[in-house]
């Protein structure tokens, strides 16, 4: 088994959030890191703004834990409703 999915428990993902923004802020506009499952294992999902610019290589992983990047526009504020 790859050293990736060895290491790629809930714990790792948890702590692996903090360094994968750190890693992806100077390479695109980041606005949101999630944990999610990736090929059965947890991982984290990057959700960008907008696409890196040309020429930028993303990770495909962060301290062992597998990376899925997504283009998600910008986030927008929504009014709140209540059902009744």
């Amino acid at each position: 088994m790859p050293k990736t999915m060895e290491l790629s428990t809930l714990e790792a993902a948890r702590a692996a959030k903090q360094q994968a923004h750190k890693i992806f802020a100077p390479l695109g506009r980041v606005v949101g890191v999630g944990i999610t499952r990736i090929n059965g294992v947890y991982g984290l999902k990057i959700n960008l703004q907008q696409p890196p610019g040309a020429g930028v290589v993303l990770p495909s992983e962060v301290n062992g834990v597998p990376v899925r990047v997504e283009v998600v526009g910008p986030l927008l504020k929504r009014e709140a409703t209540l059902d009744k």
